[in-house]
């Protein structure tokens, strides 16, 4: 039986893509004077920034206290986006979630592995959303060599919602390929979800403090 944790925080998600040869300059820009920035607003948790060298996309997530806090923040960050994201920024996409579940096992590695399963349901099967993933796929999921960190995030109004999985390297990441497959497979009958994304990305730096 997993010992999830019943800890609910609030996250944004900041999903920019861009040119991959000037992907480093955000990184670098996300790590200093963002990460600065975030750490002085109240409610801070921690963030963490993944990225797709290849092809050019970068997901910054953040986490907060209250929703409040999160709103607050993004009053602040909304002005410096631009100036920490250029030039690497074609398209920049912010969207707000409530981190249902989310489970901590161990610390990722910087170059360990995080796959984002986009989904959409019914904004009436929230509820049974945030249930199936905690007694279906979360003990499934906690089975996976390398699993490091998973999560449940989701938008209650719109009907979508993200699950994290963090492995502790990539070889981890890639060999749970066919068993987080056949998680997700079970979820989605139960919980009547549609999979509308699935994608990949290198840890760059992750870092969420629940205490």
């Amino acid at each position: 039986m997993s010992n999830w944790e019943a800890i609910v925080m609030f996250v944004r998600t900041v999903y920019v893509t861009g040119d991959p040869t000037k992907i480093d300059t955000a990184i670098r820009a996300l790590n200093t004077e963002g990460r600065e920035l975030l750490e002085e607003r109240p409610g801070y948790r921690g963030a963490g920034v993944f990225v797709d060298r290849d092809l050019g996309k970068l997901l910054g997530v953040s986490w907060w206290d209250t929703a409040e806090a999160r709103h607050n923040s993004d009053e602040v960050m909304r002005g410096r986006r631009d100036a920490l994201l250029g030039p690497f920024a074609g398209t920049l996409t912010v969207e707000n979630f409530e981190a249902v579940v989310y489970q901590p096992l161990q610390q990722p590695r910087m170059g360990g592995g995080l796959r984002v399963t986009r989904v959409e349901f019914d904004p009436a099967d929230a509820d049974l959303v945030t249930e199936t993933f905690r007694s279906t796929v979360l003990p499934r999921l906690e089975t996976l060599p390398g699993l490091a960190t998973t999560g449940l995030l989701i938008d209650r109004e719109r009907g979508t919602g993200q699950v994290g999985t963090l492995f502790v390297d990539r070889d981890s990441m890639v060999v749970s390929r066919a068993g987080q497959a056949a998680a997700r497979h079970e979820g989605v009958a139960k919980a009547h979800v549609s999979v509308v994304g699935l994608e990949e990305f290198e840890v760059v730096h992750t870092d969420v403090h629940v205490g």
